[in-house]
């Protein structure tokens, strides 16, 4: 049985709409076969890192931003991946939410703009997370419980790790994804929360707060 607390993990909702019946479908796909909730999760974590190509990285169109949307045009940035994934594993009730990396830009330092990645939660190893925005030269993303296998690490004392598990993707994101319609608009104005105002956006916890002002 699924705690109170765990229930808003698998909340279905206009953006994580799992759903859809182009989900549910895809969902129980991935699904079949698999023994466990961490193989579940496995198979779908790969699929959407692998078959979902990144929009800027493979400079398709449209933006999109709701799962359904990712799904049907194959396509997102990993805001919108991390979408689609938290979709097909809460189709199969396995609790899952959103977090968020502060990331230089061009790895250069200055400008910014947060990175978006799930975290799932596993009864072996409790939240576990996984950044399915797709591989390439440089970043080798890996399901690898208990060990983390992200996309990014960080390099610059501007850029932050965010602890906060959130139950829905942060506003400013979805705002950003349903504001622009091309790869390249989107490219320009990538949504940014410096670390001063991080705690209003809730990814900060009070023990983390002193580490990042």
């Amino acid at each position: 049985m699924v705690s109170v607390e765990m229930e808003q993990y698998l909340k279905a909702s206009e953006v994580i709409d799992w759903h859809h019946p182009d989900i549910v479908e895809l969902a129980h796909q991935l699904a079949s076969g698999c023994e466990s909730s961490i193989e579940i999760a496995k198979h779908s974590f790969e699929w959407v890192r692998d078959q979902i190509r990144h929009s800027s990285d493979y400079q398709m169109n449209p933006v999109t931003c709701n799962a359904s949307e990712v799904l049907k045009h194959q396509t997102g940035y990993c805001f919108a991946k991390s979408h689609l994934l938290a979709a097909l594993l809460r189709a199969n009730h396995i609790p899952t939410g959103f977090c968020y990396q502060r990331l230089s830009i061009d790895d250069q330092g200055a400008p910014f703009s947060l990175h978006g990645f799930n975290a799932i939660y596993l009864l072996e190893t409790g939240w576990y997370r996984v950044d399915a925005r797709g591989n390439k030269v440089g970043i080798d993303a890996q399901f690898t419980p208990p060990q983390e296998r992200l996309a990014y690490s960080l390099q610059y004392t501007e850029e932050a790790d965010f602890p906060a598990v959130l139950a829905e993707p942060l506003p400013i994101v979805v705002s950003e994804l349903r504001s622009h319609s091309t790869w390249d608009e989107m490219l320009r104005h990538l949504p940014d929360i410096s670390l001063v105002f991080a705690e209003n956006y809730g990814l900060v916890a009070d023990n983390e707060r002193s580490q990042l002002t």
